[in-house]
C-alpha cells in the first residue's frame, strides 16, 4: 500500500507542465526511473472533451517524441501566422483562378460558331497592283 501511495503522490508532485497550447489543452512530462534507465512520459490533459484533433502538429511531434523539447510560444505564434499567410495566399490564388477562368470563357464565348466561309479571293487579289510586265502573275476567278 505504501509503494502505490508513494507513486500516486510521486506522480502528482514530480510531473512538469511543458505547456499549454492555443486551444487550452495542457502537456505534462515526467521522469520516471525504469529499470535504472531514466524514461520521460509525456501526456496531454484535454481541457473539455477528449478531441485529438484539437492538438496542434508541433505538439502531436512533441508528445510523440519527434522533438526533444516542447514547442515555445513564440514558436507557435510564429507558426499561427505563417498558417494564415498561407490561407491567405490560397484564398487570392483561387480568386485569381475564377477570374482568369472567367475571362477565357467570355473570349470563347465571343468568338462566333457560325461557319466561318473560305478566304476570299478578289479581296486578296486586289492587294497587288496591276502589272503588265513580264513575270506577272494573272489570277483568274471562276
Amino acid at each position: 500500500m505504501s509503494k502505490l501511495f508513494s507513486r500516486l503522490t510521486g506522480f502528482c508532485t514530480s510531473r512538469n507542465l511543458a505547456g499549454v497550447d492555443k486551444a487550452g489543452n495542457r502537456y505534462f512530462t515526467l521522469q520516471e526511473n525504469v529499470d535504472g534507465i531514466m524514461k520521460e512520459k509525456r501526456w496531454v490533459k484535454f481541457k473539455a472533451e477528449d478531441d485529438p484533433t484539437s492538438i496542434p502538429v508541433e505538439w502531436i511531434c512533441w508528445l510523440n517524441g519527434q522533438r526533444k523539447k516542447a514547442p515555445t510560444d513564440q514558436e507557435m505564434a510564429d507558426l499561427e501566422a505563417r498558417r494564415e499567410r498561407v490561407k491567405l495566399n490560397i484564398a487570392t490564388l483561387k480568386k485569381e483562378e475564377e477570374e482568369r477562368k472567367s475571362k477565357e470563357g467570355k473570349i470563347k464565348r465571343s468568338v462566333s460558331t457560325d461557319k466561318v466561309g473560305g478566304p476570299d479571293l478578289k479581296s486578296f487579289i486586289r492587294q497587288f497592283p496591276n502589272s503588265s510586265g513580264e513575270g506577272a502573275v494573272v489570277f483568274s476567278t471562276p
